[in-house]
């Protein structure tokens, strides 16, 4: 009995695991995929078999292009700052300093703050009359409609995600850190490297695939975002700050059009895969080679 025990206790412990994988992402995920050849514009209890009328639909609709070019507006801006800055950070609280914990907590505390609570206090900070534009006008700048303007939405909500973020992978990379050896650093003291340089040939390919992780991670978070404009934007104005996730919220939940949000999901987990396998490929292809 003992033995058949021994056998299979990994699988036994592996079984809590599976049964939330299946409940929350496999059932789900195959659920998506099915709801997204039916029609649930007439009657949601009754859908109507379409095909892949939601697809051709979702590529013949401008709004669909501009949230994806929203969307990597979104990536393209926001994660170089959360992989580089949070890094840099790292290097210098990594330091012999005073007040280090003082330093590290003051930096981690906007992650421990709700997400909700932070684009709340942005938006307020952002409004006409907030404090961003009373500094403004005191040094005669004109107020800016930061979350009214077109030009401004997309990037103020961008802010509040870096603002956000940048504790969160600073203390990965502060965890990496520790695995560099010191007396490769002493060694490039000896030599009389720069600090720049010293981190470049030293820091940065020891922490590979920390790097590699972080920009995975923030990649993946910057594709589905979705409190920040729920609450500060809306999408708007004119959908310049829509990202792809928002916009499945509300063809889905405002709309009810469950077909057409189910397409776009698909799309969406379709883009998040091949970015992900391209962060992956590119910061460790050396690992993967056969």
């Amino acid at each position: 009995m003992f033995r058949y025990y021994k056998k299979y206790a990994p699988y036994l412990f592996l079984m809590p695991a599976l049964a939330v994988l299946l409940v929350f992402f496999f059932i789900p995920f195959f659920q998506t995929i099915y709801f997204s050849f039916f029609d649930y514009g007439n009657n949601i209890y009754s859908p109507i078999f379409v095909d892949i009328e939601n697809y051709k639909k979702l590529f013949h609709s401008a709004i669909f292009y501009k949230v994806m070019l929203n969307t990597f507006l979104y990536l393209f801006i926001a994660v170089p700052i959360l992989a580089i800055l949070p890094l840099f950070i790292a290097i210098l609280i990594n330091q012999k300093l005073r007040c280090l914990t003082l330093y590290k907590i003051l930096i981690y505390l906007p992650v421990i703050v709700s997400i909700v609570v932070a684009a709340i206090a942005f938006k307020w900070l952002y409004a006409q009359s907030g404090i961003l534009n009373y500094c403004l006008n005191i040094i005669g700048i004109n107020s800016i409609g930061w979350l009214t303007d077109t030009r401004f939405s997309l990037i103020s909500v961008i802010v509040v995600t870096i603002w956000k973020g940048i504790g969160y992978y600073m203390m990965i990379y502060l965890a990496a850190l520790m695995s560099v050896p010191n007396e490769l650093y002493e060694a490039c003291d000896i030599d009389g490297a720069s600090f720049l340089r010293k981190h470049l040939t030293v820091t940065v390919p020891h922490i590979m695939p920390t790097i590699a992780l972080v920009t995975t991670i923030s990649a993946i978070s910057a594709m589905k975002v979705f409190a920040e404009i729920y609450v500060m934007t809306k999408g708007g104005p004119l959908n310049s700050s829509k990202t792809i996730v928002y916009y499945i919220y509300e063809r889905a939940f405002e709309n009810l059009d469950l077909g057409y949000a189910s397409a776009l999901a698909v799309v969406l987990l379709v883009v998040v895969m091949i970015f992900s396998l391209i962060n992956i490929l590119f910061f460790e292809k050396n690992k993967y080679q056969i």
